[in-house]
């Protein structure tokens, strides 16, 4: 795993706690903070997917 990636990881578990919180602060998941806070996390996870390296088979 490259550092890039390993720092993405790192990110992305810190957004994920932090939808947690939000959404434990908030109570709702449709509430306008907690949407914000999911969108940030969905665009990390798309950035670690596309820049995964592909399982050689």
């Amino acid at each position: 795993m490259s550092y890039n990636q390993a720092a993405t990881l790192l990110r992305v578990e810190k957004a994920r706690q932090q939808l947690y919180r939000t959404q434990q602060r908030y109570g709702l998941l449709t509430h306008p903070k907690v949407i914000e806070q999911s969108v940030k996390l969905d665009e990390l996870l798309n950035q670690y997917t596309i820049n995964r390296p592909l399982p050689f088979y």
